[in-house]
């Protein structure tokens, strides 16, 4: 190892950074590890989201905290690559550095329509009602009917949040007006939509079932999506899938106050609508070679005024390092960042879904990033003695007069959430805008200007 402690520096607070920072600590007695991230607020994905009514998952944020608890590391909130501080500065003031950038962008269907009004990101959505600062106001007011294309938990978890009855999602910690646009919602008609059969969906059962056992919500299936499949060389989780899909078409809920239709081997080819989305068109599909589809020209018209696609998340390119354009990650060899000419660049790695793309749960993140961790202590061992030249991130943003904020500051927000939790009968209502955000960082610092304001929504 290097005489001086080694110092490491992790782009993301999400929990593939977090994991990556607790394997840091426990691979390396010296290291010191900087933990930055655009938002005041750590946690990533597992704050905004995994969505409300899911508290046992928001747990683990309890466990995600424990690296912050020791001396070594240190949060710098704030702080957002390619924009507050350049890469090649990142890369000069630190042995190692780790990108854990998550993935922030979604798939397009790339049909006609889908950027008509009402056409939207189910990653959009979810940021909404998980109270994220960069969320845009959604709108329910004369939606009747939502159609969800994908077949993953994050499509189970937007049609649950649409289908569920207000009193499921009053105890948790959606922002109030969050809450108070989802009581007032008229959706009578939420549609989950894939293009392949049941048998090929990637939701997990437990999730599955929450959605179909909703009280009063009735579960509608085509019964010639379930039959005839042949479930010998199937796992346990599409075994256990298709259970309780066959359970759920045998359900009766009388006077339902939501129908939820499961539609299989359909895939949208229009969003239509004057001025806004007024419906879409499905085509009945057939399976091709391999995981393809074939359209078989049947078509079915579906009235709906909310469209959200779910059919995956892809990574965002991080100004100046090398990324994979048509993979939407950084390309890496087992965690190592790789130049364009195929050859690996020193003392960059990469973990989580900007590596591998968006699959894989929460707790996947902790074995990649322990796999990328060892190959970063592996190469520290290698280049020992080797200087850095530059500045760590404190110095950096003081020659620039900027200051960031810290793990303090994010305790100030997180019991100003418990407060307002408290105030309403519930354990935590989160703070969902740049604007209080900021106050509380004021606030927790004895009042006073920040010397930089929290950066916009991200275009």
């Amino acid at each position: 190892m290097t005489a001086a402690a080694p110092r490491v520096a992790i782009v993301g607070a999400g929990p593939s950074g977090l994991f990556a920072a607790q394997a840091l600590l426990n691979g390396h007695d010296g290291v010191r590890v900087d933990v930055l991230d655009r938002l005041p607020t750590p946690f990533g994905l597992l704050r905004y989201g995994v969505a409300p009514d899911h508290a046992t998952i928001q747990g683990i944020q309890r466990a995600l905290r424990a690296p912050f608890a020791d001396e070594r590391v240190r949060f710098f909130g704030l702080v957002e690559l390619g924009r507050t501080l350049t890469r090649d500065e990142l890369v000069a003031g630190y042995d190692a550095v780790i990108y854990a950038a998550g993935a922030s962008e979604d798939r397009r269907l790339g049909i006609p329509g889908e950027d008509l009004p009402g056409s939207r990101s189910a990653r959009e959505f979810v940021a909404w009602y998980c109270g994220h600062p960069d969320a845009e106001e959604q709108d329910l007011s004369g939606v009747t009917s939502a159609v969800t294309f994908g077949v993953g938990n994050v499509a189970v978890d937007v049609c649950r949040v649409l289908a569920a009855d207000a009193a499921r999602l009053a105890p948790t910690d959606m922002p109030q007006p969050v809450l108070d646009e989802l009581r007032a919602s008229t959706v009578r008609d939420v549609w989950l939509v894939g293009r392949r059969g049941p048998q090929h969906a990637s939701f997990t059962t437990t999730e599955l079932r929450e959605l179909l056992t909703l009280d009063g919500v009735q579960p509608l299936l085509d019964p010639a999506d379930l039959a005839g499949i042949d479930a010998t060389d199937l796992d346990r989780r599409v075994r256990g899938n298709l259970e309780a899909l066959r359970t759920a078409a045998e359900r009766v809920v009388p006077e339902a106050r939501v129908r939820l239709h499961l539609r299989f081997w359909q895939r949208p080819v229009e969003i239509v609508g004057p001025d806004a989305a007024a419906a879409v068109v499905l085509e009945r599909t057939a399976p091709a070679a391999g995981t393809a589809v074939v359209g078989t020209g049947e078509t079915e018209v579906v009235p709906t005024q909310l469209v959200l696609r779910a059919i995956g998340y892809r990574g965002r390119p991080l100004l100046g390092v090398p990324f994979d354009k048509a993979a939407g990650v950084i390309p890496n060899a087992d965690g190592r960042v790789m130049r364009p000419d195929g050859t690996p660049s020193p003392g960059e790695y990469v973990v989580g879904w900007i590596k591998r793309g968006p699959i894989g749960v929460i707790g996947t993140n902790k074995a990649d990033a322990a796999a990328t961790v060892a190959h970063v202590l592996d190469d520290l061992e290698a280049s020992a003695g080797a200087p850095t030249s530059g500045l760590e991130v404190d110095a950096l943003l003081a020659a620039h007069g900027l200051q960031p904020s810290t793990f303090a500051d994010w305790e100030a927000i997180d019991a100003a959430e418990q407060a307002r939790g408290a105030g309403s009968g519930r354990q935590r209502v989160k703070v969902a805008s740049w604007s209080e955000l900021a106050d509380l960082v004021r606030h927790g610092r004895g009042g006073g200007p920040l010397e930089r304001e929290p950066d916009a929504p991200a275009p």
